[in-house]
């Protein structure tokens, strides 16, 4: 049994990939036998303990930045003192962290100056969060190469970087300068999404959207896509997830003459979740910063076909003909053009989606936990590197 002590820039209540993962990941890490301690912002603000799914999580004092309303973010000179407290009482035989800002240099510091085992995973694209800030244009990529930079410095301390794909570490290693970083996938409870198929609805099929709604994940477009299929289809659109930008999609769907077919639903549980990848007939993704997309591997589990933007790490996952299609990021009538195939076709949404089913099995939970157990061995030198 292992002591770990995990850093998390974002955790539930939170809703992002990276949340999503780190509470996953721990409570696996916990049910494996580890004794697993999770240090990441406070939801509320005041600092405090709690325990949840057999892991103890340390929150951290937060702050909430305008223009970043899905998360909060420690200061430096809060966040400092209060991570080396808890590295003090909880003496971990190894650390993980899955962030580089505030918090995440906070643990990476702790760790280095015990010289306790290191493992570094990169969730950020800089450009998700200098879109949100009070910055003009021109400053706002040399604010993302500094990211980027500052990234690198402080993953440079760490034993082993991962990124949880090729191009998430291709990503990583040209905008960074660091070297020798691999890819270890996310990883989903696959066996979760595997829920008996619900009847076909007497609305027609469904497409599916679950994520943040901001602008990166450029829902616009699978809205306007529909609103040009609409008079031929019987066809809704069902968006999960909240967001800046739930406003502008709700207005841009009522101009459109679709809003009685595009339902909102916002944040739901993880049952109702499990509920709406069962009840769903293809599952979209058009965001265009997707450095792997927990979603979409939920999808694909709950054998879903996937339409996606040819963007980022979503071409390691979709591969046109066989459990999906993609289109050009902002074609509009490409994206309609595969929607309207797989609508019609539901021999085809079940090609698609049994195949999408066999190539996420090598994205489980399981093997993922796996990899990082070895991996914290060999940082540890229980194990040779060459193991």
């Amino acid at each position: 049994m292992l002591r770990i002590l995990i850093g998390a820039e974002t955790l539930a209540p939170d809703v992002n990939g990276a949340a999503r993962f780190v509470d996953r990941f721990s409570a696996g890490l916990a049910a494996r036998g580890h004794d697993v301690h999770v240090v990441a912002p406070s939801p509320s603000g005041p600092s405090g303990t709690e325990e949840r799914d057999g892991v103890v999580v340390h929150r951290v004092t937060s702050r909430h930045m305008p223009g970043l309303d899905a998360m909060r973010v420690c200061l430096p000179w809060e966040a400092a003192p209060e991570v080396r407290t808890v590295f003090t009482r909880v003496r971990p035989d190894v650390v993980h962290t899955n962030g580089s800002m505030s918090l995440g240099r906070a643990v990476v510091r702790a760790a280095h100056r015990a010289g306790a085992p290191l493992v570094a995973t990169n969730h950020l694209m800089p450009e998700n969060i200098v879109g949100y800030l009070p910055l003009p244009a021109p400053m706002r990529d040399l604010f993302a190469e500094w990211m980027y930079r500052d990234i690198g410095r402080v993953y440079g301390l760490a034993d082993a970087v991962t990124a949880p794909t090729p191009r998430a570490v291709d990503l990583l290693t040209r905008r960074t300068g660091l070297s020798g970083a691999f890819a270890v996938s996310n990883g989903i409870d696959a066996e979760a999404y595997e829920a008996a198929r619900q009847e076909p609805g007497t609305d027609g099929p469904k497409i599916l959207f679950v994520g943040r709604l901001d602008q990166e994940k450029r829902v616009d477009e699978l809205i306007r896509a529909f609103a040009r299929i609409a008079p031929d289809t019987s066809g809704h659109v069902e968006i999960v997830g909240d967001g800046a930008s739930r406003a502008t999609w709700e207005s841009l769907a009522r101009r459109l003459g679709v809003a009685g077919r595009v339902r909102f639903r916002g944040r739901v549980s993880d049952e109702d979740l499990l509920a709406a990848y069962a009840a769903a007939d293809l599952f979209c993704m058009p965001g265009v910063a997707e450095l792997q997309s927990i979603v979409t591997m939920e999808a694909m589990a709950a054998r879903l076909p996937v339409v996606a933007a040819d963007a980022m790490a979503l071409p390691h996952l979709v591969r046109p003909g066989i459990n999906g299609e993609l289109f050009r990021p902002g074609d509009v009538g490409e994206l309609a053009g595969h929607l309207r195939t797989l609508l019609a076709d539901a021999a085809l949404r079940e090609r698609y989606g049994s195949a999408g089913h066999e190539l996420v099995q090598a994205h489980t939970m399981g093997a993922t936990l796996g990899v990082f157990e070895t991996l914290y061995e060999k940082v540890m030198g229980v194990l040779p590197v060459a193991a």
